[in-house]
């Protein structure tokens, strides 16, 4: 192993200006874009704002405000991780905007150029368990509604709740009467998504799919005849879907065809789908990923435009915006720099309006002007905080795997300005969260804290990652901690085998899904030095159906990772970190929102409970008013230098300015 020289400071050690505080500030990116006539909005995270997400709007002349000040937070808790919380109209010629207020889960309406006049409530606040929330709006002013998905609440239990797609009127009439609130169907299915209104107004379309299905696994594309003039809907029916097959978004074209994206074909691709009988066509058959995993209502991955092609998203791992002409299959890639674009189209006129990144910038508002096939940023646009001289360089590599598998991953290895790594480098394997779910090669400040000091990255996209298929992501079936665990062991042996990673020196992390996979890493491999495990699942008989650890919507999720939990109750057992924390060796740092619902303390409390008086070196963090994934500045900024400072005591170096963490055995 070559050891820095006085002139290279020891890796970890790097002098760099991307400290936690300035990481925690751009954490986050924007989400929920959407057009309101001339007019673009869309929420933005707001770290020193207590976590908050605020509105964001664009004017038509181009300039920018927050027209809500805190403390409103525009988030939906629907599914718990939420849905899309806002929609707009011009209304008597102004903006009228709806909206989730995270705090109460009511729906509120405002107008933002009458200030003086607050948001007023449309909505009632349930008495009974976790309440009324709402997700995936659209407005319907003409027929003087709001439309999106109701889940209510019926008990006190997690599992006890219902949703529905459900109107609630605008002028207020069901602020304080649940019963003003109209369900659009009748409550059949487990799980829904928000109505899409035919440009005829006589039918609509929505998604739907039960326990213990997830909605990556199947789901079934409905659709309900309406009478235009009382807006009733009568009896729904499957159109395509089922317990195989992902529906994973319908939406109707200006000419009335209805469009799905399904991986009937084993990759999400378009489909136009005949109304009347079900028969769904790709329109343009292809082994790339056209649609995502519906992690948050209102997703949207494609949008149809007037003059009749379809903005979409596309690619194998990352996406990138196309159009694609319905007629001849053919795809166009407008030229632009961003190679990330996150599930958000919108469009207007000849302008489609989307979120997109690069490696070396975070997410922007971006606009493409058809008409002139020119792209640019029209809101929360990249600035280089710090000199690009200290952000990493990533490569998107393929490992192999047990049994000749292909692994993808992304690789940032330290750079600096003034130094070069010399012989093999600390690296630390990131796990994804989901575990459903896949890691953008995007900008990342938390990233560039660790390589700007000299300690290198690997982001895994392990099998059941999406971006690559059905197959690849379905060999996590039944093998959630097994696949997971040996993919990301394969990239760091694989980093230590050509050369660039001291196997001395390697850490493992992530967060919920992620956290689990490198809990379950540390329990059953040697491969690592240490690992920060955040907001975790650690017991997995806990968090499965019969065990009320988790919220409704992952439930029974475990059902298709490990198993079904009643006949395979050992497997549960003999998989969950909590079961085997005689095995750890490594010191870990353990980080725990004491808010959350998803993954809630007592898993992280279990866990401890059975490591303590064993020797191990480790440390607990916990933080009020935090949930499921931190948002908070303070807490974003504690939780990277105690990671660091982890790395130092472990790895043998001493970060400058940063607490020393206090490790406990």
């Amino acid at each position: 192993m070559t050891i820095p020289t006085a002139q290279s400071p020891a890796y970890g050690t790097w002098p760099s200006p991307v400290d936690a505080a300035t990481a925690a500030a751009h954490g986050g990116q924007p989400e929920s874009v959407g057009v309101v006539g001339d007019e673009v909005w869309w929420t933005a995270p707001r770290p020193a704002e207590a976590g908050r997400r605020a509105l964001i709007r664009r004017k038509a002349d181009g300039t920018e405000e927050c027209p809500l000040p805190a403390p409103w937070n525009v988030r939906s808790r629907v599914i718990e991780y939420g849905g899309t919380p806002w929609a707009g109209a011009v209304v008597d010629g102004a903006p009228l905007i709806v909206f989730v207020h995270h705090g109460d889960q009511r729906l509120y309406a405002f107008r933002p150029d009458r200030p003086e006049q607050p948001p007023e409530p449309l909505t009632p606040v349930s008495l009974v368990g976790d309440g009324l929330r709402w997700a995936d709006l659209t407005l319907h002013p003409g027929r003087g509604e709001v439309w999106g998905v109701l889940e209510e609440f019926t008990g006190e239990l997690p599992t006890d709740v219902r949703r529905v797609p459900a109107a609630v009127p605008l002028d207020g009439a069901a602020a304080d009467d649940r019963g003003a609130v109209r369900e659009l169907v009748a409550a059949t299915h487990r799980f829904v998504t928000g109505p899409r209104l035919s440009p005829d107004g006589r039918q609509a379309v929505w998604l739907a799919w039960d326990h213990p299905r997830m909605p990556w696994d199947g789901t079934e594309l409905r659709i309900a005849d309406l009478d235009d003039a009382s807006g009733v809907f009568g009896a729904a029916r499957t159109l395509i879907g089922g317990p195989k097959e992902s529906v994973a978004q319908a939406d109707w074209a200006a000419d009335g065809t209805l469009l799905a994206a399904t991986d009937r074909s084993g990759w999400w691709n378009l489909h136009r789908v005949d109304t009347s009988t079900g028969e769904a066509v790709n329109l343009l058959r292809r082994e790339e990923e056209f649609a995502g995993p519906l992690w948050k209502l209102g997703y949207r991955w494609f949008t149809p435009l007037d003059h009749g092609l379809v903005a979409v998203l596309h690619g194998v791992g990352a996406q990138r915006l196309g159009l694609l002409d319905p007629v001849t299959g053919r795809l166009t890639d407008p030229p632009g720099r961003w190679t990330e674009w996150a599930p958000a189209l919108a469009a207007t006129g000849s302008r489609v309006i989307g979120i997109a990144a690069g490696a070396r910038t975070s997410y922007e508002i971006v606009e493409l002007d058809m008409s002139t096939g020119h792209a640019r940023v029209i809101g929360a646009a990249h600035h280089d905080t710090v000199d690009p001289a200290y952000l990493p360089e990533a490569a998107h590599r393929v490992f192999d795997g047990p049994g000749g598998r292909e692994v993808h991953a992304h690789i940032y290895p330290p750079r600096h300005p003034d130094h070069s790594a010399e012989g093999p480098v600390p690296y630390v394997v990131w796990a994804h969260g989901g575990p459903t779910s896949r890691a953008a090669m995007v900008l990342d400040l938390e990233i560039a804290y660790f390589t700007s000091r000299g300690i290198g990255v690997a982001e895994v996209n392990y099998g059941g990652s999406t971006g690559y298929g059905r197959a690849y992501r379905e060999r996590l079936r039944e093998q959630w901690g097994v696949v997971d665990v040996e993919d990301c062991a394969a990239v760091a042996e694989g980093l230590v085998a050509e050369g660039a990673a001291d196997p001395a020196r390697l850490a493992v992390r992530g967060g919920s899904a992620g956290g689990w996979t490198s809990a379950a890493a540390l329990t059953t491999t040697s491969t690592y030095a240490c690992g920060a495990v955040s907001y975790p699942i650690l017991d997995l008989t806990g968090w499965s159906k019969n065990g009320g650890e988790t919220h409704d919507f992952e439930s029974q999720y475990l059902e298709s990772l490990v198993g079904p939990v009643d006949e395979v109750p050992d497997r549960y057992r003999d998989r969950s970190p909590v079961s085997h924390a005689d095995r750890v060796t490594a010191p870990f740092l353990l980080l725990q929102g004491l808010d959350d619902v998803i993954c809630p303390p007592a898993q992280c409390e279990r866990f401890l409970a059975e490591v303590a008086g064993r020797g191990i070196p480790h440390a607990y963090l916990s933080f009020a008013g935090e949930g499921h994934g931190f948002r908070r500045l303070e807490t974003l900024v504690t939780a990277l230098e105690a990671e660091l400072s982890l790395y130092g005591q472990v790895f043998g170096f001493t970060p400058a300015g940063v607490p020393p963490l206090e490790l406990s055995t």
